[in-house]
């Protein structure tokens, strides 16, 4: 009977019922009705006092950081900057958006408002182009994967604050697999147009005086992003300071700077940047409600007893849990996935002694993953309903994407020094 809530739960899923309201209506049967250990009253406390936490609280801000970016006009021109370094490629704006997403999350850290502001701009440039709409959408999701991957992303606060670890070393821990799958994408991209004969964006490779002066006008994006990074670092500022220091940099740019920020789109911007968050903090309540109920089952430790009944082998362990990760990817949101996922799993990795940071990464990856498939991938519907293309159409372009990351993925996996090298080196 304690895994009728878990089954519960799914089953309201597959009916459309939003996924926060499935998780706490599972959580609320088993507290409410299979067991007298813990009363609806205490749970709803614990609920409570969860969503205090200070590792929350940089949430909203790294969602609005994204938000305000945009309308600063601070991705206009990291977008002018990345066609100065490869616009001269064949297929050189398929090369600008993911060199743009990889620039990009390094700021926002959201790939959903990574993704639909390429579909703004990018996408109707690349179809004048001579780039078919569907392929278009494809790169642009599959770029905005990098984005949670590549810090600030918002997985990654997620993430820490639900396996209790450093999120700022969880943070340093995102780099190499990020820039790799910025080097895999415009690999795949370059083999591509290639084969199709997508036309580079410029006719010859922009010159050092071009691309300098690109970077002038795009160094106070890039400064943003060091000032966060080396602020975090040595401990000038927190990560949920720090987040505030980026939103009120960015509204200075875009305000003085720029001049692209009026004070008439300010409440505009906080209307857009309060939705994103309720969303997700929905999700969260949700999410910590459900780990509550399986903490309490000790559904966790059964999972271990069986798979350690199975072997005791760590790699086995891995694989099938990344496969558990992507089979439930392909039918639950990646925000969704993480937040069910990681109470459930982490516990069982713990027992294992698996690095906290290396399956950190590879659950988010895994879920990002999730993004591009059906029948619930967030991206690919975020791309589909900007872009008009089928859902049919936008898998078939981003099958070589999926697999490619799938690809690394699974090198990640045997070779975890590759992600935690760097945050050891960082925090030695």
């Amino acid at each position: 009977m304690i895994y009728l809530p878990f089954i519960v739960s799914f089953v309201l899923m597959f009916m459309n019922v939003p996924v926060a309201v499935s998780l706490i209506i599972g959580s609320f049967i088993y507290f409410g009705f299979l067991t007298d250990t813990m009363g609806l009253t205490n749970v709803i406390q614990n609920l409570i006092s969860s969503n205090m936490s200070t590792g929350l609280l940089a949430l909203p801000f790294f969602v609005m950081i994204g938000v305000v970016m945009n309308y600063a006009g601070i991705t206009k021109r990291l977008l002018h900057f990345c066609d100065t370094l490869v616009g001269h490629k064949t297929g050189g704006l398929a090369h600008v958006n993911v060199l743009l997403s990889t620039l990009n999350g390094g700021i926002c850290g959201s790939g959903a408002a990574d993704a639909a502001v390429q579909c703004k701009i990018l996408v109707p440039e690349m179809e004048k182009r001579g780039y078919p709409k569907d392929f278009s959408a494809a790169v642009t999701a599959a770029s905005g994967l990098i984005a949670p991957i590549i810090p600030p992303g918002n997985l990654m606060i997620l993430y820490g604050v639900m396996a209790s670890c450093s999120v700022s070393r969880m943070f340093v821990a995102g780099y190499v697999p990020g820039i790799l799958m910025c080097v895999l994408e415009m690999t795949i991209v370059s083999v591509i147009s290639h084969k199709r004969g997508y036309a580079p964006s410029r006719e010859k490779r922009a010159s050092i005086k071009e691309i300098f002066l690109a970077l002038l006008q795009s160094i106070w994006a890039i400064l943003i992003a060091v000032v966060l990074v080396i602020g975090v670092r040595f401990g000038i500022f927190t990560i949920t300071e720090g987040a505030v220091v980026v939103i009120l940099m960015s509204m200075f740019v875009g305000l003085f700077v720029y001049k692209e920020l009026k004070w008439k789109d300010f409440p505009g911007m906080f209307v857009e940047s309060f939705r994103q968050t309720s969303s997700i903090m929905m999700m969260i309540i949700g999410a910590i409600c459900f780990g509550t109920y399986l903490s309490w089952a000790r559904i966790p430790q059964s999972i271990a007893q069986a798979l350690m009944s199975v072997s005791t082998n760590p790699a086995v362990f891995m694989i099938i849990s990344m496969l558990l990760v992507l089979f439930f990817g392909m039918l639950l949101d990646g925000t969704a996935l993480l937040m069910i996922m990681t109470p459930l799993l982490w516990p069982v990795a713990q027992m294992y002694g698996i690095n906290v940071y290396a399956f950190g990464i590879l659950m988010i990856l895994n879920a990002s993953v999730g993004s591009l498939t059906p029948p619930v991938g967030g991206l690919m519907y975020v791309c589909c309903n900007m872009t008009g293309v089928s859902i049919p159409a936008f898998v078939k372009q981003a099958l070589p994407f999926i697999v490619g990351l799938l690809i690394l993925l699974i090198i990640l996996m045997l070779c975890p020094q590759i992600i935690t090298w760097l945050p050891d080196l960082v925090y030695a």
